[in-house]
């Protein structure tokens, strides 16, 4: 693709070489590093004059240094005179609640969905998907799982937390019929998975046959790890915004897919000045 250079921030750099590979281009030369002082220094190795620039940077790790780390690159694009610049973000950070909205920005802003390669995984490697049962496990993935389900022709049900009154642990009750079905628990992020693991629990007592969890983001902090590993799951599947190698090491359950294609994809779609929104229900091949 003629223009178009592609960097890597420092924060996943073997997701932004799948991405390069699927686009056939070389990752661009870029030195980062840090002032005794602790402040981040980028150096571009290579001209960005008049070039169309994707530069991926995931909100994983170091989060507070990626973020600065991706800003100061933006700039150094920008004063080289590139003639415009795009920040990937497999894994936007500070973005917890539902401040993802178009409405914090004031430039253009595609947000990609993982359901296309969840609906693929769970057809490809769930036998019995379609005595599924697609379970949000809180109200709030209400939306996120009756999606899912209508895709997949199945029901959906969803645990919502019940507080009793101050200091009393919250009580979960389980809306819909599981038993007898595989139930897959859907979400958008795990952290502690102390949520995902209590309604795992929940799942099996109300009588389903075995449980998955599939989750946009695993950011596994704390105890989310041995917690998984003590947990009743077949399979805690996760897209690699965020690398997972490490915690795949000491947890057998976790598996990822792999979002590349979507990146590679959006990025040739945005340089080309074609729709993204194929890709909000499509997985490119």
């Amino acid at each position: 693709m003629p223009n178009i250079v592609l960097f890597s921030g420092s924060s996943h750099q073997d997701l932004s070489q799948k991405v390069a590979d699927r686009l056939g281009l070389e990752l661009g030369k870029v030195v980062t590093k840090k002032f005794s002082n602790q402040e981040t220094s980028v150096e571009i190795g290579e001209s960005v004059r008049g070039e169309d620039v994707y530069i991926i940077q995931s909100g994983c790790g170091e989060i507070n240094d990626n973020l600065m780390e991706l800003l100061i690159m933006i700039n150094a694009c920008k004063i080289a005179s590139s003639s415009r610049v795009t920040a990937v973000i497999p894994c936007f950070p500070y973005a917890r609640q539902d401040k993802k909205d178009k409405g914090f920005f004031d430039i253009p802003v595609d947000n990609l969905y993982a359901e296309p390669a969840v609906l693929q995984w769970i057809r490809e490697n769930i036998a019995e998907w379609r005595n599924c049962i697609i379970v949000s496990p809180d109200a709030g993935g209400a939306k996120r799982v009756t999606s899912i389900a209508d895709r997949l022709n199945v029901e959906f049900a969803l645990i919502h937390k019940e507080r009793k009154k101050a200091n009393e642990v919250d009580r979960m009750v389980l809306v819909g019929d599981v038993k007898d079905r595989v139930a897959i628990l859907v979400d958008d992020m795990a952290d502690t998975c102390g949520t995902i693991c209590h309604a795992a629990d929940k799942l099996l007592s109300a009588g389903a046959t075995k449980v998955y969890a599939i989750l946009t983001h695993g950011i596994f902090s704390g105890p989310a790890i041995s917690r998984i590993n003590n947990a009743a799951f077949e399979a805690v599947v996760v897209t690699n915004t965020i690398p997972q190698e490490d915690k795949m090491k000491h947890c057998s359950k976790i598996q990822v897919i792999d979002i590349s294609m979507i990146l590679a994809e959006a990025i040739r779609r945005t340089h080309n000045g074609e729709s993204v929104s194929y890709l909000f229900s499509h997985v490119p091949l």
